[in-house]
């Protein structure tokens, strides 16, 4: 595992010793960062359960100004913090249950990416809770990574499904807030 671009290209990520931990591999990794290519720059990205660290580490190597890491599990907020030292400040790791902290806060994102454990419905819980939170700023984008047979919500205005790609036995669904008017 490693980062793909940016200013850390080719840095080695470390993993999260056990089976707990499902990382993306780095051909769908490269495919979510086309995606993503011209919307990091100078962004405040979140990376939800985020396991190891490595979405939210390629975006920062890619120049976001800043990620937020909320992960329940210490050993593997332990091991973000590790993947994440070469980027000083700019990484904020959370050690909380994903679920609970989105209902708790009021942090607002440029870009979501969430990549969260197959099998759980935690895609669905998950998109609700953002979209219900209003937790994307206007034009921001959440990235999902899922099953292709998990069932994701229908999002209501402002934000709508803009495309979804297949890879194997992956799905990613981009979402965006649509909402130019500056009103949430």
């Amino acid at each position: 595992m490693r980062i793909i671009a940016g200013e850390a290209r080719g840095r080695k990520l470390k993993s999260v010793p056990g089976e707990g931990t499902r990382p993306t591999s780095d051909r769908v990794k490269e495919s979510m960062f086309n995606i993503l290519q011209f919307h990091l720059e100078g962004r405040r990205v979140l990376d939800l359960y985020a396991g190891t660290g490595q979405l939210g580490a390629e975006a920062l190597s890619r120049g976001a100004r800043e990620c937020v890491f909320v992960e329940q599990s210490g050993a593997a907020a332990d091991v973000i913090r590790e993947n994440t030292r070469f980027f000083e400040k700019r990484a904020v790791v959370i050690v909380a249950e994903a679920l609970r902290w989105l209902t708790g806060t009021e942090e607002r994102f440029d870009v979501v990416l969430l990549d969260p454990p197959y099998g759980s419905k935690l895609a669905q819980k998950t998109l609700e809770l953002v979209f219900s939170g209003n937790m994307l700023t206007k034009g921001g984008l959440l990235l999902c990574e899922c099953r292709p047979d998990a069932w994701t919500p229908e999002p209501q205005p402002p934000y709508a499904l803009r495309r979804t790609y297949e890879y194997g036995n992956k799905r990613l669904l981009l979402y965006e807030n649509r909402n130019l008017s500056g009103q949430l």
